[in-house]
């Protein structure tokens, strides 16, 4: 590689959105984005488990760094759940540990029962899930047979819509907060009917701002690396803090927050949310800045090029 296509990967900083398929892991898709691209700076925010598909969000390059400012604590997906059997991992992937009928089971009973699980709710994750529990991932120990209980969390559930009622399965949209288990709700909705329920299918359709839309699939990402023109997909990381406060920057300017130092506030000035995207004169994102009110300063909090 010549170091001017060096110097160009160097350069490339932005969001791609992966629509991922069935069977592989977040790791498997940014492992093949690397290869396929060749920048190692490579990861992703909002992992999906292999069983389900839909929206993966991958940072490339410095872009990395943006990982916490970008919002994606909201999810969206359409799911698939199945009536009459207790699976141990919560999804079809998981031992049979319980079958039973669909008794009395109706689109009208399983629509009231949907409506108690919206709003804020405790819910509590499944022990074949990767949370770590003394240490240790859950699944870890669920397999080697240890008894343990995970602890409940909140989780708020912005709405649990029927699409599809087809006994002895349903589809579902779900719209939630981060940390939800799909697996849990459908588990819980089946011990609440008193038939029991396991997550069938899963497909995120949205996180945070990012959706199917945005989305590549992984033939079409390897069709556009052998040809070259996958940045096609990049969503510019300029773009990503669309809700930002934008501040342009001189040249004076970009020196200073490239070398960690405060550049001046403009006088009663009011930002909410406290932080901006500080923009070269070529439209590079250079860093994003917090706000020092009681100075009446921008000072850089992450820079992303040097």
């Amino acid at each position: 590689m010549n170091e001017e296509s060096k110097k160009y990967k160097n350069t490339i900083s932005g969001v791609l959105v992966v629509d991922k398929p069935p069977g592989m892991t977040s790791h498997d898709v940014v492992q093949i984005v690397r290869r396929g691209t060749g920048i190692r700076r490579i990861g992703h925010i909002g992992t999906l488990d292999p069983r389900a598909s839909g929206v993966l969000v991958l940072l490339v390059g410095p872009a990395v760094r943006l990982s916490e400012y970008l919002i994606t604590d909201r999810k969206r997906y359409e799911a698939q759940f199945t009536f009459g059997a207790v699976s141990n991992t919560y999804d079809a992937d998981g031992e049979v540990i319980k079958t039973g009928g669909t008794p009395e089971l109706d689109e009208e009973r399983v629509s009231a029962e949907m409506k108690k699980f919206t709003g804020e709710i405790v819910q509590r994750p499944p022990s074949y899930s990767a949370l770590k529990i003394g240490g240790k991932k859950a699944y870890e120990r669920a397999r080697a047979g240890e008894i343990f209980e995970i602890p409940e969390r909140r989780v708020t559930i912005y709405a649990f819509d029927l699409v599809e009622f087809n006994p002895p399965d349903i589809s579902v949209e779900v719209d939630c907060s981060s940390g939800t288990y799909i697996r849990s709700l459908a588990h819980e909705l089946g011990a609440a009917l008193g038939c029991g329920a396991y997550l069938s299918e899963l497909r995120r359709t949205k996180s945070g701002r990012f959706s199917l839309r945005q989305a590549a699939t992984l033939d079409e990402l390897k069709t556009a690396f052998e040809n070259g023109d996958w940045y096609q997909y990049l969503i510019p990381a300029i773009d990503s803090l669309a809700d930002f406060t934008e501040i342009q920057l001189d040249l004076e300017m970009e020196r200073d927050i490239r070398c960690g130092k405060a550049i001046q506030a403009e006088a009663g000035i009011n930002v909410d949310p406290a932080f901006a995207k500080a923009v070269s004169l070529q439209g590079e994102l250079v860093a994003v800045l917090q706000y020092d009110a009681e100075a009446a300063l921008w000072k850089p909090k992450k820079v992303l090029i040097s």
